[in-house]
C-alpha cells in the first residue's frame, strides 16, 4: 500500500476486540496479514472491504491460540481463500479437527520468520491453552507488538514487546467489577484472575509504565469483558498509570474506537 501523509508505510486496523471475536488487519507495502480470525468469514470480508482491502489480498493468517473467540472463521476463510495459516505445532494441532482445508506453516514458538517484508517473531505467553503465543512484527525500524489472552506479564513477555511503537493489549476486565458480578460463578472468576486467565486493567496499566521512556507511542486497549469493563474505565485507568511514569505522550485507544477501526500508522 502506499505511503500516508506523514511517509509511514506500517498501518494497523483493528477489525475487532472483544470476549466475542478478535481479528487484526497489519499492512506494508507488499504484505497484509490477519492477527487472529475469531469471527466469521462475512464478517471479516465486510469489515476489509470498508477500508478497500480483499481477502485475495491477504498473506497470511497468525493465530495466537485456538479458542474459538480468535479462530473460529480459519475453516471457511481457509476453504474460500487458501490463505497460509500460520501457528506453532500444538495450536495447529489443538485446531486440526476444526480447520480442515488449512494450509498450515508450522514454526517453533520463540522463533523469528518473514512474512512478505514483515519480520515475524513469536514468544510463550501464559494463558489456558494449548500454545499460546505473542508477537511483535517489525517492519522498516517500526515494530507491533500483540499481547492478548495471557494472565499475567512474565519478565519475558515484558522484555520482548519492550521495543514496540505500538502494542495492542488485553485490558479484560476491571478487578472490581469481575468480582461483583452476579452472573459468573466463582470458579470462572477465579480462571479469568489466575496466571492463565486474562489481564486486568490494572496489570496491563502496570506492563504500559514499564514501557514508559522507550519507543512506545501508542496503547490500544483489547479483549474487553462486555460484562465487567467499560472503555472508559479502561482508558482512565491506563492513562492516570501512565502519567505517574511520565507516559502523559503515549497514545492510549480502546480497541472498539473509530480511530482503532481506521487505518493507524505506526510511527
Amino acid at each position: 500500500m502506499p505511503a500516508d501523509e506523514s511517509g509511514t508505510t506500517f498501518h494497523l486496523t483493528v477489525l475487532g476486540s472483544g470476549s466475542s471475536g478478535n481479528c487484526s488487519l497489519v499492512e506494508t507495502p507488499n504484505t497484509r496479514i490477519l492477527i487472529d480470525a475469531g469471527f466469521s468469514t462475512r464478517r471479516i470480508t465486510q469489515r476489509l472491504a470498508e477500508i478497500g482491502v480483499q481477502p485475495e489480498q491477504i498473506d497470511g493468517i497468525l493465530v495466537t491460540h485456538e479458542h474459538s473467540d480468535h479462530s473460529c472463521g480459519l475453516n471457511v476463510w481457509s476453504k474460500r481463500f487458501k490463505t497460509p495459516i500460520y501457528a506453532n505445532r500444538l495450536t495447529a494441532e489443538a485446531l486440526s479437527k476444526s480447520v480442515t482445508n488449512a494450509s498450515w506453516k508450522i514454526f517453533a514458538t520463540g522463533s523469528a520468520f518473514p512474512i512478505g517484508d514483515l519480520e515475524v517473531d513469536s514468544f510463550s505467553i501464559p494463558h489456558d491453552a494449548a500454545e499460546p503465543v505473542g508477537y511483535v512484527l517489525r517492519h522498516a525500524a517500526r515494530e507491533i507488538g500483540f499481547l492478548t489472552d495471557l494472565g499475567f506479564a512474565t519478565r519475558m513477555v515484558t522484555e520482548r514487546v519492550r521495543a514496540v511503537h505500538t502494542l495492542v493489549i488485553e485490558t479484560n476486565h476491571d478487578e472490581k467489577m469481575l468480582q461483583n458480578d452476579t452472573r459468573r460463578p466463582w470458579a470462572v472468576k477465579q480462571r479469568i484472575m489466575s496466571r492463565h486467565g486474562h489481564l486486568s486493567n490494572a496489570a496491563a496499566a502496570e506492563l504500559l509504565a514499564e514501557m514508559v521512556g522507550g519507543n512506545l507511542r501508542r496503547a490500544v486497549l483489547g479483549h474487553l469483558s462486555e460484562d465487567c469493563n467499560t472503555p472508559e474505565l479502561a482508558i482512565s485507568t491506563v492513562r492516570n498509570r501512565l502519567a505517574l511514569s511520565g507516559g502523559e505522550s503515549v497514545e492510549v485507544l480502546c480497541a472498539t474506537s473509530p480511530q482503532a477501526a481506521a487505518r493507524m500508522a505506526v510511527h
